[in-house]
Order: structure tokens, then C-alpha cells, then sequence
């Protein structure tokens, strides 16, 4: 994986691409790095899906969070 930032000068930037890399399909993103600065990680509770699950479901992921910590707490 090759991970770089860079200022452009211009609209134009020229890449090089690994030989390894030749033939094969890979990703290339451009964003700017300001704009993500004002993102802050949103933390999601269970209490912010009140009322958008049904208790039955409510209740099935609660017991499978339960199970999941008890494996958890076993394997420590």
C-alpha cells in the first residue's frame, strides 16, 4: 500500500504506480484533509435506537451483547 499527502500546485498530479500494481485494479481517493477536521466520531448507544427496533429485536440483541461479553470475561 502506498499512502502519501501532498499540496497540489495545480489542478494536474501526476502518478506513479508501483510495478506491482500494474494490472491489477486499486483505489485512488482524493479528498481534502480539512474538511474532515470538524468530524468528530460520533459514539452510538444502544438508547439511540429507542423506538427504532422492535422489543423483540431489542431483546435478541441484548442477549447476544450479554453472550458476547460472557465469552469475553472467559477467555481473559
Amino acid at each position: 500500500m502506498v499512502r502519501t499527502i501532498i499540496t497540489p500546485e495545480n489542478t494536474n498530479v501526476q502518478l506513479a504506480i508501483p510495478k506491482e500494481y500494474v494490472g491489477k485494479e486499486i483505489e485512488v481517493t482524493v479528498l481534502a484533509l480539512d474538511e474532515l477536521s470538524g468530524d468528530k466520531p460520533v459514539k452510538v448507544t444502544m438508547a439511540d435506537f429507542w423506538n427504532t427496533i422492535s422489543d423483540d429485536t431489542a431483546k435478541i440483541l441484548h442477549k447476544d451483547v450479554e453472550h458476547s461479553r460472557n465469552e469475553w470475561e472467559r477467555n481473559i
